[in-house]
């Protein structure tokens, strides 16, 4: 179908007419021709969910929609998961997750630096997250680009043995570890208190998982949460994980989404990881996001 022949509907009951185009790269699919402020069918949202497994991050257009409307689409793959950081939460909306550089009255509207640095969203939770939709609300002129690698592609492309390596490994993933470094370079994280703490103790999850619906390998570690590779010495396990690293982002394995006006990015944090460079204050970058939890990663 092309994008020429794309019909929105709005008559009451009446069905979207959408195409689902990939981006050409390494993950990424746009859906063109759905509003997500209308109704979708339940056989709609299977495609959907398919497009996401299979691409690993799918762009919905132009989508005008309310806070509750970004919920309550959000909910339909899962329930929602809360983040800790709860002054940054969308009052009255404790389901969305303010992510922004814009400062009111000294004092920061959103989550500054949520894409300081690679990492795939509450890997470490017990259940990590599915995946995160994110609306943007405000975005500057520019340096506003939000970064996706695939990390199943990154453990296809490992060589033999460094899988052998790595098989039956686990490792450690902690928001406390994160949460410490980021905060040494950003005036705007307060101390957590230790209720905070206690909600998120370390988990140890597997360093090669299998994707619950697609069935690949995936490479599941991160720069961001991923502490150490339990069973051996530190400087090994911290050598090791700078090259994992730097093979799971790698330019050919890395779709750059610059954002348009009222854009919904939906990625899979079970294949994928993502990175934002913090935007200068000037520019001002306000987005909404909501995270769909996940399975235990087996």
């Amino acid at each position: 179908m092309s994008v020429d022949t794309l019909e929105r509907t709005r008559a009451p009951g009446s069905r979207q007419s959408f195409e689902i185009r990939p981006l050409g790269g390494p993950l990424g699919a746009e859906v063109i021709g759905l509003d997500l402020d209308l109704p979708v069918a339940d056989d709609q949202l299977a495609d959907l969910r398919a497009a996401l497994v299979a691409h690993g991050v799918v762009v919905f257009r132009d989508q005008r929609i309310t806070p509750q409307q970004h919920v309550d689409f959000s909910r339909r793959f899962g329930p929602l998961q809360v983040h800790v950081l709860n002054r940054f939460h969308l009052q009255n909306y404790p389901e969305i997750l303010i992510v922004s550089n814009v400062v009111e009255n000294g004092k920061p509207i959103g989550l500054v630096d949520a894409g300081a640095d690679w990492h795939s969203d509450l890997s470490y939770m017990p259940k990590p997250s599915l995946g995160a939709l994110l609306h943007s609300q405000e975005l500057p002129t520019e340096r506003g680009d939000t970064l996706y690698a695939n990390t199943a592609n990154a453990y296809d492309t490992l060589p033999l043995e460094i899988k052998k390596l790595l098989e039956g490994k686990t490792a450690v993933h902690s928001y406390v570890y994160r949460y410490e470094r980021l905060r040494k370079l950003s005036p705007w994280r307060p101390e957590l208190t230790q209720k905070q703490i206690d909600e998120v103790p370390p988990v140890e999850h597997p360093v090669i998982t299998t994707h619950p619906e697609s069935g690949r390998k995936i490479l599941f570690v991160s720069e961001g949460f991923t502490s150490h590779i339990v069973g051996i010495a530190r400087d090994e396990s911290d050598e090791l994980l700078k090259q994992l690293h730097a093979h799971i982002t790698r330019p050919e394995n890395v779709y750059t989404h610059k954002w348009q006006a009222h854009d919904m990015v939906f990625w899979d944090n079970r294949s994928t990881q993502h990175y934002a460079a913090i935007t200068p204050q000037h520019l001002r970058r306000t987005l909404y996001r909501t995270t769909v939890e996940g399975d235990v990663p087996r």
